[in-house]
């Protein structure tokens, strides 16, 4: 749910969400049948609050039903609860709930959009009367499937982020206008929502891939995240930003948050692991742990990035990649609610985000998003550090000349380093191969070690550029990749002296 549920009496609209109702309501006393209506609104700024009180004042106008639509369970009976200090009769539809025989009991409706789906597909009838239809998380665009069944209704879409999750998709196609709600900087402004500060580690992703649904895979991740020196680079951050914080750590697949999980553990850090394949009572009872523990550390999967609310969060951690906008906005958002003791919260990227969609309180234009969805949806983005990992390294001529018996092949670091994930090798073999590229580029120009020793000295720019670029691929700290650089030439020394003594 977007808020904390409190009691009736201290259930007051800020003015902010009353300016919201009255111009949202307005606007639908004023659309004609089956005419639909989107809000926009940033995560923790109460659209739960807003539309229940709309529901409120559309059942008292017109005396006809309500009807609301979520996909998560958790969504459903949070919204229940909030229906209910409303003082509206509310029935939540679960998988249980087979039939609807005494509906005259109730003004509202809460429905898991697959659970109706397959009720009305049973029994086009099964739910009578509804006069509007509510659409939580309506960048979801699991809900088209059932608008068909509700004709001469209209439908109001909540969302913090007006782009479809499908792009083939657009929400202009279901919704005929957007209302845009009080930005996050006004919020923040307004002491409403916590101001985020961020912190970026800079992460080479030019090992990740796009899937069909133009968003980094999942494998691709794992194999990058999963990493002993991303590992690190996280306990890293953790220690220096968020250490004794309520901790939340997002990752794009379950083995990723695993061994985030296992590296937290090791150190005697308060962690728990949470992902979809958890049983209800496992997920209860995990959360449970996490409100209670006042530096726990959560780590998961995207699972927790609607439908969870635990205010006291100071630290997110991105700990992946994404392409989506709503995902963006969704997993920062969860540290965003304010308390009297807390006004500023922790995001700490490890995925290049911020610098792909802006820093999460940086103003966007939803109306541009809602009409030219595609720009959104098709980030361009692309790593800053490419440039450097395309190409070997270019030999001043007067040096190639030395190395006329050679082969003139290029060694691209970024091209070995991902044959040997794809082979399943060791990221070291790179190394490993490099130093014998270039042992047989010396022995086989010089005439013996003197000028083995010189022409060693040519390659030495060559060498760090090298290394460098291995470092780029794995992560690599500055001081590692100067302990990498003096390692390898201290091997090739040796192994030159070695050949030049036998």
């Amino acid at each position: 749910m977007e808020e904390t549920l409190e009691t009736a009496e201290s259930r007051k609209l800020y003015p902010y969400q009353e300016q919201a109702v009255t111009r949202i309501f307005n606007r639908l006393v004023e659309l004609p049948p089956n005419a639909n209506l989107l809000f926009q609104l940033p995560t923790g700024g109460g659209k739960t609050i807003i539309f229940s009180e709309i529901a409120k004042r559309y059942i008292e106008k017109y005396k006809r039903k309500v009807l609301i639509l979520t996909h998560r369970i958790e969504l459903g009976k949070q919204t229940s609860e909030v229906l209910t200090e409303a003082g509206i009769s509310n029935k939540v539809i679960t998988s249980d709930v087979k039939h609807l025989p005494q509906q005259s009991s109730y003004n509202s409706f809460i429905a898991l959009v697959e659970t109706l789906n397959n009720r009305l597909q049973e029994n086009d009838q099964f739910i009578e009367d509804i006069g509007l239809v509510i659409v939580d998380e309506a960048h979801n665009n699991s809900f088209r499937k059932i608008f068909h069944y509700f004709n001469d209704v209209n439908i109001l879409g909540v969302t913090a982020t007006p782009l479809s999750s499908n792009k083939k998709l657009p929400l202009y196609q279901t919704y005929n206008e957007l209302i845009v709600g009080e930005s996050i900087s006004k919020l923040i402004e307004q002491s409403y929502l916590c101001e985020g500060q961020t912190f970026s580690y800079d992460v080479n992703l030019s090992s990740l891939r796009v899937g069909n649904n133009g968003e980094f895979t999942v494998g691709s991740h794992e194999m990058l995240y999963t990493q002993a020196i991303m590992q690190g680079k996280l306990i890293e951050a953790y220690e220096e930003l968020s250490m004794g914080k309520k901790t939340l750590i997002f990752n794009a697949g379950i083995l990723t948050s695993r061994a985030v999980f296992e590296t937290f553990k090791s150190k005697g850090y308060p962690i728990k692991h949470l992902d979809s394949t958890f049983s209800d009572k496992e997920r209860v009872d995990t959360l449970d742990w996490f409100r209670k523990t006042k530096d726990g550390i959560l780590t998961s999967v995207s699972i927790l990035t609607t439908g969870f609310d635990e205010p006291e969060v100071e630290s997110i951690f991105l700990n992946r990649a994404t392409k989506s906008l709503t995902l963006y906005h969704q997993m920062i958002g969860r540290g965003s609610r304010v308390l009297p003791n807390k006004k500023t919260f922790n995001i700490i990227d490890l995925g290049n985000n911020s610098r792909r969609f802006n820093l999460w309180q940086y103003p966007i234009d939803w109306n541009h998003v809602f009409v030219a969805p595609h720009m959104y949806l098709e980030q361009r983005y692309k790593d800053e550090w490419d440039y450097e990992l395309v190409n070997d390294y270019d030999l001043p001529p007067e040096i190639k000349e030395r190395f006329l018996n050679s082969s003139a092949e290029a060694f691209v670091v970024r091209d070995r380093y991902l044959m040997a994930l794809r082979k399943g090798k060791k990221p070291q073999t790179v190394i490993d191969e490099s130093l014998e590229d270039h042992f047989a580029r010396i022995t086989g120009n010089a005439g013996g070690f003197d000028e083995a020793l010189e022409l060693f000295n040519l390659l030495s720019d060559e060498m760090k550029y090298r290394i460098k670029q291995f470092g780029k691929c794995i992560n690599s700290t500055n001081n590692h990749t100067d302990w990498q650089s003096q390692t390898y030439a201290s091997k090739l020394r040796r192994r030159l002296m070695t050949f030049y003594a036998e």
